[in-house]
């Protein structure tokens, strides 16, 4: 489970950044240089999805609640945006969401 949760952390932390990016170069706070990278990390971002190990409704179904995780956290340590407790207690709940998902692959058909 660990790995898997590592895994998707890691693409959602390319797909963020691959949107991050180009986002930073339209409000004129970066140059156009800054495609390259937002290219190369959304390259990476779907490398990034073929190792998952699962059917794909189930992997981006568990997905969706990393990324939510993973958004949040972006948004308070790069951002800067402070988090409620309204949002700590929503990742929570996802990602205890997701672990659940997680327990159960094994088991299922």
């Amino acid at each position: 489970m660990l790995k898997t949760t590592l895994l998707f952390m890691a693409t959602a932390v390319a797909e963020i950044l691959g949107c991050y990016l180009p986002g930073l170069w339209l409000k004129k706070q970066g140059g156009v240089l800054l495609l390259f990278p937002a290219t190369a990390s959304l390259v990476v971002f779907v490398y990034l999805l073929t190792l998952h190990p699962a059917v794909s409704g189930r992997v981006y179904a568990a997905y969706g609640g990393v990324y939510i995780l993973t958004a949040l956290l972006w948004l308070r340590f790069i951002d800067g945006v402070k988090l409620s407790p309204q949002d700590w207690l929503g990742a929570a709940v996802i990602f205890a969401g997701v672990m659940i998902m997680l327990s159960g692959w094994s088991k299922a058909g």
